[in-house]
């Protein structure tokens, strides 16, 4: 009996890892995002230095380099402008790939300030200034992750 209960515990966790292997595998093909009705390509952001770096000391934001932050953990995730050379919208997205908060129109001049969700995120989309207007984006809209 002792013996089953082992076999069977190391069977849960074994599945367990192997769950949280493939999630990450799977954001690491990530090609673009259905989101308001759009399908944008997205550069992503998985490490400390990448997140921190995001779109600063680009001159400007061409079609098709949009961001992706991607966090380990749900939880609440400051940005700030620093270095930046125009404006974004940010949009934090929730573990269930739902439109938590937008910050539309992050100016380069507002640094130091920072802009974040009161809600938790897993996610944190920049694209360029306006198209959460533009495309009628909205608190709770789902997004959708296209992999490759």
């Amino acid at each position: 009996m002792k013996k089953n209960l082992t076999s069977f515990t190391v069977l849960i966790i074994f599945f367990v890892f192997l769950s949280i292997f493939t999630q990450k595998s799977n954001l690491n093909n990530i090609k673009e995002i259905k989101i308001a009705g759009q399908s944008i390509k997205v550069d992503l952001a998985f490490t400390p230095t990448a997140q921190e770096q995001g779109l600063s000391g680009r001159s400007n934001l061409k079609e098709d380099e949009d961001m992706l932050f991607v966090f380990d953990k749900p939880g609440q995730y400051p940005f700030w402008m620093k270095d930046m050379n125009f404006a974004i919208d940010i949009i934090w997205i929730g573990e269930d790939l739902r439109v938590v908060y937008i910050k539309k129109n992050a100016l380069p001049e507002s640094y130091p300030e920072s802009y974040g969700s009161n809600g938790t995120s897993k996610y944190v989309l920049e694209v360029g200034a306006g198209f959460s207007d533009k495309n009628n984006l909205k608190v709770g809209d789902k997004i959708d992750f296209v992999y490759r």
